[in-house]
């Protein structure tokens, strides 16, 4: 058994899910003759409140579409140094928008209302104007930490009273509010733009959806073109989509429940100096007196996957393929390390 804990990306399409797109109707959905794309979208903009959704490929497609709504030429976005959308997107917020970054740290992964206040450029020749803010829960980088209502709510205010537009970079949005209870309504109300993905955590084979105004998403269509994510019979992925929403969100907490678990048996390693708080699906090993390499050639060496994660850190993340057998196996594993 090779238990794969590399990424929530790495699943496969449950026998229902795959029932359901192999029997979903299909049209052309670059004409918006998609039966299924168009109920996928429809689904989720009523889901968190919002006017419109657009199926993409990938989360990085639908983050940096929405930076391109959201910014010009000679303008800056405000994130944290470790967000997915500058670390791990290929340098697409220069690449596709020609826009500058201010980026602020802040505890695992999160920035608050007061460095954004603070990082905005003032009305000045030398400067780029600042024009969005973008956020993503849960925190990849930050082990999975979530961001709560109460914490963006004072982004967002300051976001309103200086012109900003906000985006939430929400790929796991869904492992955090199954943790805080907080509705996707409540989220929808806070964000101009919202990303979610639906392969990672919700178990999809494949893409992810940008949520905000008609006249955004209208938008977002051309950006999407010009790009190549316009799909044509895309109703059978559509499907897998509208089947997670369905079955797969409130089983997020079993992940959860396995991370914390596989955290715990971790920590216990003697060349593991510390666990990120595990708060979702996502664990982070700091490493002592042994290099991530060394320490995944040995986990390989045991047929169990993972990834380095920096200079001394290792991620592991559960996911529905994950279950309390691979756990069970895991922890049998590890103690002969």
């Amino acid at each position: 058994m090779i238990i794969d804990l590399r990424s929530d990306t790495v699943t496969r399409p449950t026998p229902g899910m795959k029932e359901a797109m192999f029997s979903a109707p299909v049209g052309d959905d670059v004409f918006g003759e998609d039966p299924t794309v168009n109920a996928l979208e429809e689904k989720a903009a009523k889901l968190f409140g919002m006017e419109a959704a657009l199926f993409c490929p990938s989360g990085t497609m639908t983050n940096q579409i929405a930076i391109r709504l959201h910014t010009r030429i000679q303008s800056e976005v405000i994130c944290h140094k470790n967000s997915h959308v500058y670390l791990y997107e290929g340098g697409g917020i220069m690449s596709n928008s020609l826009a500058s970054v201010k980026l602020l740290d802040g505890n695992l992964g999160k920035i608050s209302a007061e460095q954004v206040k603070a990082a905005i450029n003032p009305d000045d020749v030398h400067a780029p104007l600042t024009t969005l803010v973008s956020l993503e829960n849960t925190m990849n980088k930050g082990g999975g930490s979530i961001y709560t209502l109460d914490e963006v709510k004072p982004i967002r205010e300051i976001c309103v009273e200086n012109g900003l537009k906000l985006h939430l970079d929400g790929a796991r949005l869904f492992n955090a509010l199954v943790v805080s209870g907080e509705s996707p309504a409540d989220w929808g109300r806070q964000f101009d733009t919202i990303s979610i993905c639906l392969s990672k955590g919700l178990g999809c084979p494949v893409g992810s959806l940008l949520l905000g105004t008609k006249s955004a998403i209208k938008q977002a269509q051309k950006v999407r073109k010009v790009w190549g994510g316009g799909m044509r019979q895309a109703g059978f992925l559509a499907a897998a989509g509208i089947y997670a929403l369905d079955n797969h969100v409130t089983r997020l907490s079993e992940d959860h429940a396995r991370a914390s678990a596989l955290g715990e048996m971790l920590v216990k390693l003697s060349f593991v100096s510390e666990v990120f708080p595990v708060a979702t699906n996502i664990v982070i090993a700091r490493l002592e007196g042994v290099l991530p390499e060394e320490f995944l050639k040995k986990l390989a060496e045991k047929d169990i996957k993972a990834v380095k994660f920096g200079a001394d850190l290792v991620r592991f993340v559960t996911h529905l393929d994950f279950r309390d057998e691979e756990l069970e196996e895991f922890r049998k594993r590890i103690l002969s390390l």
